[in-house]
């Protein structure tokens, strides 16, 4: 049994969950998610809890078992409270801005990178070169993130490039000259 999946959720107030065959779906202040459940596993739901049970031994139904668990409870967490993920641009010149549903990245090419903004994730630019992301999905909006940092990740040499907040980046020596 999973140790994960056996536990029960407690649904905070202001939130609503609903089992359908096959669905489940979470509202909140923030909107509204919902998760196809893969057959074998059953979602249950009494007053302000939340059990995911599965009906079998099978490998598959127990890797999904603590899986479905887990995803339900971050959808909860999403549509109360949101998630948000932090990028900062270093390097000169660079900066970013959004228009309609596009990030624009100025990162010292001809053109500026466009990265596609999708439905239900928003992002804010502060101060140029601080890039925030936030929706009600981890998915989505860890996907996103990861995207815009791939398009310059920080270099170890100069530290330029986009990076999380708060991320770390090594520096590495450069080349030192011979015969000194």
């Amino acid at each position: 049994m999973s140790r994960i999946g056996k536990k029960t959720i407690t649904v905070p107030q202001g939130v609503t969950v609903t089992a359908e065959t096959g669905k489940v779906t979470v509202k909140g202040q923030k909107g509204e998610t919902s998760l196809a459940i893969p057959q074998g596993i059953t979602v249950t739901v009494d007053d302000s809890k939340v059990s995911v049970a599965r009906e079998g031994e099978e490998r598959h139904l127990c890797e999904m078992h603590g899986t479905i668990r887990a995803t339900i409870v971050n959808m909860i967490a999403g549509v109360k409270d949101g998630y948000q993920k932090g990028l900062e641009m270093v390097g000169v010149g660079y900066r970013a801005e959004v228009k309609a549903n596009k990030l624009y990245l100025y990162i010292g090419w001809t053109k500026p990178a466009e990265v596609e903004i999708p439905k239900g994730i928003t992002c804010a630019v502060d101060q140029n070169t601080k890039i925030s992301v936030s929706g009600i999905s981890l998915d989505q909006v860890g996907v996103l993130a990861a995207k815009i940092r791939s398009i310059c990740p920080p270099e170890p040499y100069g530290g330029k490039g986009i990076r999380y907040a708060g991320e770390n980046v090594r520096h590495k020596a450069g080349k030192s000259v011979a015969g000194k």
